[in-house]
């Protein structure tokens, strides 16, 4: 099994050696930064069990599958449900079936990016 590559931590100013892109110290407080950042009611939704069963029911109707990639003939596993309205923008939708599709995480970031 090959091992990635050590290179230079990406937080500014750090030389610490790292296979990630931090090193041990600065990936806890970018961790942090980031938990800081994120909105306490989104936390918590994502971690609801309506949240939990509503995205296993899209899964299940999706039959796992990156919807994404099914309509270009590749059968990808999905392993994200990802909101179509986003949930920032529309809280009334968040649990709305017709809202979520099932997608891989390369889909995902697509969408995201």
């Amino acid at each position: 099994m090959t091992r990635k590559p050590m290179r230079p931590c990406n937080f500014p100013l750090c030389s610490e050696l790292t296979a990630g892109n931090y090193c041990q110290t600065h990936q806890q407080q970018t961790v942090r930064l980031y938990d800081k950042a994120r909105d306490p009611k989104l936390v918590s939704f994502y971690k609801s069990s309506s949240w939990l069963s509503t995205r296993q029911a899209v899964l299940s109707r999706d039959n796992h599958l990156c919807q994404h990639c099914l309509q270009e003939q590749r059968l990808t596993p999905a392993v994200m449900v990802h909101h179509i309205q986003e949930v920032r923008k529309d809280w009334e939708v968040r649990l709305d079936l017709d809202n979520l599709i099932s997608l891989c995480d390369a889909c995902h970031n697509k969408v995201h990016n």
